[in-house]
């Protein structure tokens, strides 16, 4: 099995660029588990392992390992976040507490992605975001929440 270290030095050296602590450590941070992260808590996170690192720094790291395929980048309205989980997958955005959940349903992004190439844009990535209240936030009319336990299909996060 390759591990994660091994993928991210691969695609680096593909394309002619340094392997850096910097890369390694952001990048073992984000691929230990399936997760939604900003970077100010990716920062939060390696601080310790690499004393000096800069936000812009974890933003840059970041926005290449995007461009390496290895996380995903998802708009929610409110804060950036980073997907660690690559497989394809939807999401679900509380309008309330703004929890990201993963969504374990086929993306519906094919006939976007088609369209847009049909007008002549060149895409290279499409989302599909669910937003509504998740199962812990009252509903405004009712006063409840839509389910009485906090388990939920997929990982989720609130930023």
């Amino acid at each position: 099995m390759v591990s994660a270290d091994q993928t991210l030095i691969r695609k680096l050296r593909e394309r002619g660029l340094r392997v850096t602590s910097q890369r390694l450590v952001i990048h073992r941070a984000l691929a230990a588990e399936p997760q939604h992260v900003t970077a100010e808590q990716v920062l939060t996170r390696v601080r310790d392992l690499l004393p000096g690192t800069s936000l812009p720094t974890v933003y840059a790291t970041l926005e290449l390992l995007e461009r390496l395929g290895l996380v995903h980048r998802v708009a929610t309205g409110r804060a950036v976040l980073f997907d660690s989980r690559i497989a394809p997958h939807s999401h679900t955005v509380c309008r309330r507490c703004g929890r990201v959940s993963d969504l374990d349903s086929p993306p519906g992004t094919r006939a976007a992605l088609r369209t847009a190439r049909a007008v002549g844009f060149r895409p290279d990535d499409a989302q599909l975001v669910v937003w509504g209240l998740c199962p812990d936030c009252p509903d405004d009319q009712t006063g409840m929440t839509a389910s009485p336990t906090r388990t939920r299909p997929g990982s989720s996060t609130s930023p």
